[in-house]
């Protein structure tokens, strides 16, 4: 397929047939966008499955005691947590809401971890109810109210701190949590208090410790210096308190590839690293081998996603620009605008059609940042084209709203030639479900 070299960014199933249509999962992207509507997004079963077998499969290899926990933040629905209970992933949650989708479908509440820098008593007092597996204790005043909480309804849970290890991880600075100014975590400086604070509580049980340097990290440097600063911690903790370290959690953060010129390292990369880092750095410490935790997001649901929109208006700008117009934009996939997100596209029903010029992809929004994808060549564009956008597993779906009252599009699972609808498309009616007159 020399003539469709973006295919590469699309799931792992993804072809063209002879009538020059995209094909994923074994469905026709044309058809799909005709039976289900337009914007749409599409979710490629065997990609998910293989990427979570690849996680446990490249991580196990390198460090037997390894625990693959899928962090929800990225996408989660209840057919996505049921393909991840089916491939043994536990789950990574950040509000009761996402935990609540756990919960529903049975996902072992003893493998999911808490996370979230602003927990609400309401969230922990349902994260004790459930007897959920960790809870990661962002500040002081979360310590607190968890030890008050614990006590007054005579549990012990399970707990790690997570700290900010002071690593730049070189990714955009709204999605770079390991920083020393970050809302997130305890800084190293205050890390000791909190160790002597945690395993002072009588109703606290304090297992490990945590972080997460940020998201998209293409080099694997941050990580072998977190790991470093951690695990130095953790031996003085040991020293000086007698804190022994039973889980260490180094969050997730795995980039995927969104654009030609930006190629990802492979999974068994980051699984090396992070494995012989923390296995060399024990030794050297001599400190026991610790639980290893990853929280793959977007490693996992990005490719894996796609979007598809159908073209309206085609403004030329004489000298200037090319808009191309689509059914959807800033309000399911609000990235681009969030912080300048890169993406790739394909008209889909002309795959094997000749590039012709440059175009600009623009949302139907109201705002001149709706900006899809600015300047990429594409073949000559009509109305009622189908442009599709790969990339779109993570954080797109999390972040939609609905912007000029627009309604969130809707998602489908496709798997060997058969599509399934996995969340409908929302109607006037949702829009005015909660409003009260």
């Amino acid at each position: 397929m020399e003539k469709v070299p973006r295919l590469s960014l699309f799931p792992l199933t993804a072809e063209v047939n002879t009538q020059g249509h995209l094909i994923i999962g074994g469905c026709d992207t044309v058809d799909l966008a005709a039976e289900f509507g337009t914007p749409l997004y599409l979710f490629d079963e065997f990609s998910l499955r293989s990427k979570c077998a690849e996680f446990k499969a490249e991580f196990g290899q390198c460090y037997r005691d390894t625990t693959v926990i899928y962090a929800c933040k990225a996408f989660i629905t209840k057919a996505l947590a049921l393909i991840l209970k089916e491939e043994g992933l536990g789950l990574d949650v950040v509000s009761g809401g996402e935990l609540s989708i756990a919960q529903s479908v049975g996902i072992p509440l003893d493998e999911v971890y808490f996370h979230g820098n602003n927990k609400s008593a309401e969230e922990l007092m349902l994260t004790l109810k459930w007897h959920i597996g960790r809870i990661v204790v962002d500040n002081f005043h979360e310590l607190n109210m968890l030890a008050e909480m614990a006590k007054e309804q005579g549990s012990i849970p399970d707990i790690l701190l997570r700290l900010s290890p002071g690593v730049e991880p070189h990714t955009h600075k709204y999605i770079a949590t390991g920083v020393v100014d970050t809302k997130f975590g305890f800084p190293l400086l205050s890390g000791e208090e909190a160790v002597v604070q945690a395993m002072s509580a009588s109703n606290l049980n304090l297992v490990g410790l945590h972080f997460h340097i940020g998201s998209l990290i293409f080099e694997v440097e941050p990580y072998q210096e977190a790991i470093e600063a951690i695990l130095d911690f953790a031996a003085e903790m040991k020293q000086k308190h007698g804190f022994e370290l039973k889980e260490l959690n180094v969050g997730g953060g795995f980039a995927i590839q969104y654009t030609l010129d930006s190629p990802a390292p492979p999974i068994s990369v980051y699984a090396e690293v992070i494995a012989s880092k923390v296995i060399t750095k024990c030794r050297q410490l001599n400190l026991a081998l610790p639980r290893l935790i990853i929280e793959p997001g977007r490693s996992i649901v990005g490719s894996a996603g796609v979007a598809l929109y159908t073209v309206g208006v085609i403004k030329e700008i004489p000298g200037v620009r090319c808009y191309v117009s689509v059914d959807g934009g800033m309000a399911d996939n609000i990235r681009p605008a969030l912080y300048g997100a890169k993406y790739e596209a394909v008209v889909a029903n002309k795959m094997l059609a000749e590039e012709a010029k440059e175009v600009t992809i623009a949302g139907k929004f109201c705002e001149s940042g709706d900006i899809l994808i600015r300047d990429i060549a594409l073949p000559p564009v009509s109305a009622g084209d189908i442009i599709a956008i790969p990339g779109c597993g993570a954080y797109c779906l999390p972040q939609a709203s609905n912007f000029n009252a627009s309604l969130k599009p809707a998602i489908v699972l496709v798997n060997k030639g058969k599509a399934r609808l996995i969340r409908r498309r929302e109607t006037f009616t949702d829009l005015t479900r909660c409003d009260l007159v």
